[in-house]
């Protein structure tokens, strides 16, 4: 069962049955099927992470975009126990619920661990993958990292935590501190946040590399993607998969921390899309 968005706000989009919860999704264009991977920051949902991203990639590509478990506006699970195989299992249920057999994985810092996992677990189920700022290898913990999923909610937190993930200051803005900041405290959302990636927090980091000796065996073509200056997932991370993914290739931008989709957005859209593209 799928319904429309009644409802003003841009971030609620259409709604599905996945994984036995009612999933938030965005939609458009037609081709190939593209899913989009949101990360793990509070307040996050798909429509924050990929507005920008959709209605480019749209020119050439059937685009999916859906809050994952325990994010945006997805229906919470009854219980706040979160995993990368129920967040990997989310998206497998989401991909049946709309009927796709086969897509291209776009993942964004936690999601790209989720792609990753499910190119691992199904790579029958997988064409291209995008990976940016990625996890899915471990690393030490990082001040970024450890601020952002030890978030607690005001708006000079949330101020913080955007001063720390974008290189571009023109990004961060005070109604953008407050838009995250409400969007953190809706009914349940905290407490599902604070219960995914508790201290100590490199066993977060560790979890969502679960699958990291198999890291190898991914035919995918693969794009990595990474900002230099990205203080929350090390540029090292990034370095680590093209080392190790067979058929792998990496981009780096200069003046750019964590949002590479905002802060570079032309060239970011470009990239990915002819990238997917050639696989066609």
């Amino acid at each position: 069962m799928t319904t429309e968005n009644p409802q003003a706000t841009p971030e609620i989009g259409k709604s599905i049955l996945a994984a036995g919860v009612m999933t938030n999704y965005h939609e458009a264009g037609s081709g190939a099927p593209v899913i989009l991977i949101h990360g793990s920051g509070p307040g996050v949902s798909a429509w924050a992470n990929w507005r920008f991203a959709i209605p480019a990639l749209a020119e050439r590509l059937h685009v999916f975009a859906y809050d994952q478990l325990g994010f945006g506006y997805t229906q919470l699970p009854e219980r706040n126990l979160y995993n990368l195989d129920l967040w990997t299992e989310h998206l497998f249920s989401f991909m049946q619920a709309v009927g796709i057999q086969k897509a291209h994985l776009v993942g964004n810092s936690m999601g790209s661990a989720v792609a990753l996992a499910a190119a691992i677990s199904h790579p029958e189920k997988v064409e291209r993958l995008v990976l940016m700022g990625a996890m899915g290898v471990r690393f030490p913990l990082t001040e970024g990292l450890n601020t952002t999923w030890g978030y607690t909610p005001s708006v000079a937190n949330m101020r913080r935590l955007l001063d720390i993930f974008a290189y571009n200051r023109a990004l961060v803005s005070d109604q953008l501190a407050e838009l995250r900041y409400q969007a953190s405290i809706r009914p349940g959302m905290q407490e599902a946040f604070a219960s995914m990636f508790p201290a100590p927090r490199q066993q977060g980091v560790d979890a969502l590399a679960h699958y990291e000796d198999r890291l190898s065996t991914i035919e995918a073509s693969t794009l990595i993607i990474h900002g230099r200056e990205d203080r929350v997932i090390p540029l090292q991370t990034g370095l680590d998969l093209m080392q190790t993914l067979p058929n792998a290739q990496l981009h780096v931008f200069g003046h750019c921390g964590h949002w590479t989709q905002l802060e570079h957005v032309k060239t970011f859209n470009r990239l990915v899309r002819d990238f997917l593209a050639e696989g066609e």
